[in-house]
């Protein structure tokens, strides 16, 4: 007979790297977006990745910071004319794309301009390592000051297709026109400064018409900023999704001839209970802080930087601790298993945490001593799961 099954017994195993869904680089990321438009306007050694897109002439990308898939799914009263959209995402097949890990602003939108993955271009969290200098550097505001330059070497896509002919352009908030994150990843071509949602759908579609060949790329980030105050299901967050649907709707109205409009995010985006079940506070916890130096990255996606000698500990402390709710694993691990693309440059290697761990569940690993802005957010994203990957590719053709 059976022996009925102790505590112990039920006791959930850790979560195992090869677990985790890793983003689908080379065929349905971020990254493969600009690249496979930019193949199609004849930019050279721009490979079309993403097979289910048709060629148009004229091409616009309007970003929507942390409209996720799911999000846009669950709230299709809020945003009729996108929700309308839905199968229309990734050349009809409707369904979405994958951010990238971390799913994060910094780098998402580094992935978008650049046609590249976290492991290439370099940007690989919110907060990670400068292995130059041993501190923490936030790629989001871009602070402390770094060269942008050596941090990103690569040409963006803009910039490409501009030297290939076509018009090239940014329509986006006059704030961003001159920072590093802009620099490294979206430059190339004209950026033009708008403040209102209105002006930059209106100017877009100029763009569009500007060129016999375009790509134009223009940004909302109210919802993404909705989301982190009040969640991803508060009456505010509500407000600015239907604010960005009618700038959609409004700018597929405006398209010129032979275009085609393509409407994605950067991620998605969780809401996380305020308590100590869900979120865990590192600042105030002896066993995951023991042998770590810096702890970067963010809530659901941590870089964690060992002391020298201390990384194995670390690791089998992190597991231990929190491997049921997160996917915790080595640089190297993380590394082999795709997380941050088919491969690594070796100036990015020293920016990956010594641990990098990734939430499944409902949780959020706070740092509220040193954070404490980042730890108070309702709404939360960076990790792998669909809520935070999944990302829409609505298409709008004329």
């Amino acid at each position: 007979m059976a022996q009925p099954k102790t505590a112990w017994d039920q006791h959930p195993e850790p979560l195992t790297v090869a677990s985790a869904p890793v983003p689908e680089y080379g065929s349905g990321s971020l990254a493969d977006l600009l690249p496979t438009l930019a193949a199609a306007l004849g930019v050279p050694d721009m490979n079309a990745a993403i097979g289910e897109l048709t060629p148009a002439d004229r091409n616009c990308v309007f970003l929507i910071d942390g409209l996720g898939w799911e999000q846009l799914r669950a709230h299709p009263e809020d945003a009729p004319f996108m929700a309308s959209l839905l199968g229309t995402s990734r050349g009809g097949t409707g369904r979405p794309l994958t951010a990238g890990y971390p799913a994060t602003t910094a780098t998402s939108l580094a992935s978008v301009g650049t046609g590249l993955p976290p492991g290439a271009h370099g940007l690989p969290g919110y907060t990670v390592r400068n292995p130059d200098t041993g501190e923490l550097m936030n790629q989001l505001r871009w602070q402390p000051w770094t060269p942008p330059g050596p941090w990103q070497p690569y040409p963006t896509v803009f910039q490409l297709a501009h030297a290939a002919g076509v018009h090239a352009a940014q329509v986006s908030s006059p704030t961003f026109e001159n920072t590093p994150l802009t620099k490294v990843a979206l430059s190339g071509g004209t950026f033009l400064g708008r403040l209102s949602g209105e002006d930059r759908v209106d100017l877009a579609a100029e763009q569009l018409a500007a060129g016999d060949r375009s790509l134009v790329y223009t940004y909302f980030a109210e919802v993404d900023g909705a989301g982190h105050r009040y969640g991803v299901d508060s009456d505010t967050w509500r407000g600015q999704l239907m604010y960005a649907d009618r700038l959609v709707q409004r700018l597929a109205e405006q398209l010129p001839p032979r275009s085609a409009l393509y409407v994605t995010a950067d991620h998605g985006m969780i809401d996380v209970p305020f308590d100590e079940q869900h979120r865990i506070d590192f600042d105030e916890d002896w066993e995951l802080s023991a042998g770590v130096a810096l702890l970067g990255g963010e809530g659901r996606a941590r870089h964690v930087y060992a002391v020298p000698g201390a990384a194995n500990d670390v690791l089998t402390c992190w597991r231990e601790v929190l491997g049921e709710q997160f996917w915790v694993a080595s640089r190297d691990e993380a590394i082999a298993a795709g997380w941050f693309g088919p491969h690594i440059d070796e100036r990015v290697y020293g920016r990956i945490g010594d641990v990098v761990a990734a939430a499944r569940d409902d949780v959020l690993l706070i740092a509220s001593e040193r954070e404490p802005k980042e730890s108070a957010m309702v709404g939360n994203h960076g990790s792998m799961t669909p809520a935070e990957q999944l990302v829409p590719l609505l298409e709008v053709r004329s």
